[in-house]
């Protein structure tokens, strides 16, 4: 065997070793080039772990993709003491066309645009699938336009867990969905301003969305908007002449607790949502708001929202149009509400606000005996008459 020979096979050996590490394997990095190149070379069930420290924000990356059961994870190698991206011109992370991808207890902060961002790569046919975001921080974003913390398109099978958004672009949105399907958004924390940009937003033709157990803390003018206003050529799937067309469709918003922001739940355009057992405590103008902002052929008028179970708690001088806005070109009759529990904490006999059809088994101006919500705390007390409605009653395994 000659001298090149066995040059070749080491090489070979060599490579081989190092396909199995990504093959599978976990790679550790400690650095911004380290971090790039372990992305660049990442194979399905490979696991990257990034040691503490900073790392260099506005970086992008596109076709990252695992397999079913094989997920690419990138981790902070010590959750207790995580990686922080900082900047970006841009995205802090930007990942495009990705799959059976996985990031967990990362810190982005101070990105220009949006803290991530993950889409279909504008290829609407192909989604950006098989998501998890779990356990990150996204804070500082923009601070001017439309700039978002976490920013999703074109992408499907996600969950979003246990995040905390803070701070994000005053025209953005902490959690911006368009054209999004078959997700769950699980106890996650929005903090912002009452009237600066939106919360959590699902639009651009999404559904089969569940927002659960989320803590949102004046999150803007529409702290939850279900909905929206998006252009056309940006609907996933794109639309179709002849068919029915709607913002969003089959969206569930369980077991949050609302806090402050002009109005907590918007229901804009969409064609059935389901709202339940969340504790809304002081909006400034509306608990609830129902409108058109996309029109056109094909465009159906705001309908069939469920509101049901839900504690409401405000205040008389904080409350517009007895807290339920009802916009031109919707159809508020076909909405059903049942079972809500409406508190006036300064005027009791004010409580009972102006729905757009009579409610089933309404209670209004019984005092729901909040435990400490000066202090954070919006759970009833143990004998509250106001246990089997709010976020403290949504069951486990709803």
């Amino acid at each position: 065997m000659g001298r090149l020979d066995t040059l070749l096979i080491i090489g070979l050996a060599v490579g081989w070793c190092w396909w199995g590490l990504l093959e599978g394997k976990t790679v550790r990095v400690r650095d911004s080039t380290e971090f790039r190149r372990a992305i660049l070379t990442a194979r399905p069930g490979t696991t990257i772990l990034l040691a503490p420290g900073e790392y260099a924000g506005g970086l992008f990356f596109e076709n990252v993709k695992g397999e079913l059961g094989r997920p690419i994870v990138i981790a902070a190698e010590d959750p207790q003491n995580p990686p922080v991206f900082k900047g970006g011109n841009g995205s802090g992370l930007h990942f495009s066309q990705v799959a059976h991808l996985e990031l967990r207890h990362l810190v982005l902060v101070g990105a220009r645009y949006n803290g991530l961002n993950i889409d279909d790569g504008g290829s609407f046919d192909t989604p950006a699938h098989h998501i998890i975001l779990a356990n990150l921080t996204v804070r500082e974003v923009g601070p001017r336009g439309n700039c978002d913390g976490i920013k999703l398109s074109g992408v499907s099978e996600f969950r979003v867990v246990d995040c905390t958004i803070e701070r994000w672009g005053d025209g953005g949105q902490g959690i911006d969905m368009v054209g999004c399907h078959n997700g769950v958004i699980e106890g996650c924390v929005l903090r912002f301003e009452d009237d600066k940009g939106f919360g959590i937003q699902a639009k651009g033709g999404s559904s089969n969305i569940v927002i659960r157990r989320c803590r949102l803390e004046h999150a803007g003018a529409r702290a939850i908007q279900i909905g929206g206003s998006t252009g056309l050529p940006f609907f996933r799937p794109p639309l179709r002449e002849g068919r029915e067309h709607a913002e969003a469709r089959n969206i569930t918003v369980e077991g949050c607790l609302i806090v402050g922001g002009t109005a907590a739940i918007a229901f804009v355009g969409v064609d059935g949502a389901v709202v339940r057992f969340n504790t809304i405590y002081r909006p400034k103008r509306w608990a609830f708001r129902i409108l058109q902002e996309t029109r056109g052929e094909g465009f159906v008028p705001c309908r069939n929202g469920v509101v049901t179970d839900n504690l409401i708690v405000f205040r008389s001088d904080e409350w517009f149009e007895s807290g339920v806005n009802i916009g031109p070109a919707t159809a508020p009759q076909t909405f059903r509400f049942a079972r809500n529990w409406w508190f006036c904490i300064d005027a009791p006999a004010k409580s009972k606000p102006n729905l757009p059809v009579p409610e089933v088994d309404g209670v209004y101006g019984a005092d729901p005996q909040l435990n400490a919500p000066e202090e954070g705390d919006f759970s009833v007390k143990r004998d509250s008459p106001a246990s089997k409605v709010g976020a403290h009653a949504l069951a486990d395994g709803s």
